[in-house]
């Protein structure tokens, strides 16, 4: 019978942390406000002149000075319905066509892996 109350603080110290831990997001989530905040950094890299520079080339909604080079920048989830091919698209365009004048963004360390997955995020949002 000595047992019986070690298992009972055991049990309640089992059931503390688990509630504790569903308050915790979810290992790979991001929050809302995570994610309008990463495609706000997104946005600010794609339109800055001396990172990604996207509207040298692309018409984006909300950009000023936008260029017509390249196709504008719209249907974005329609045109790469898989995220993972836009993402390639940025990292190296060249691998999908040889032709391409984008720059290869990744291959050439012009932005960084976190700066292109913030792009990517923003752009799939237009």
């Amino acid at each position: 019978m000595r047992k019986f109350p070690s298992i009972l603080k055991t049990a309640s110290s089992m059931l503390a942390l688990a509630g504790s831990m569903a308050l915790l997001p979810a290992p790979g989530l991001v929050l809302a406000e995570d994610a309008s905040s990463v495609v706000d950094q997104g946005k600010a890299v794609a339109f800055d002149r001396k990172k990604g520079n996207c509207l040298a080339c692309h018409q984006i909604a909300g950009g000023d000075l936008p260029g017509n080079i390249a196709p504008p920048l719209v249907a974005m989830k329609a045109r790469f319905p898989d995220k993972s091919r836009l993402r390639a698209q940025i990292w190296d365009a060249t691998k999908i066509n040889s032709n391409s004048i984008m720059p290869p963004f990744g291959r050439q360390q012009i932005l960084s892996e976190s700066e292109i997955n913030k792009i990517v995020e923003f752009i799939y949002t237009l």
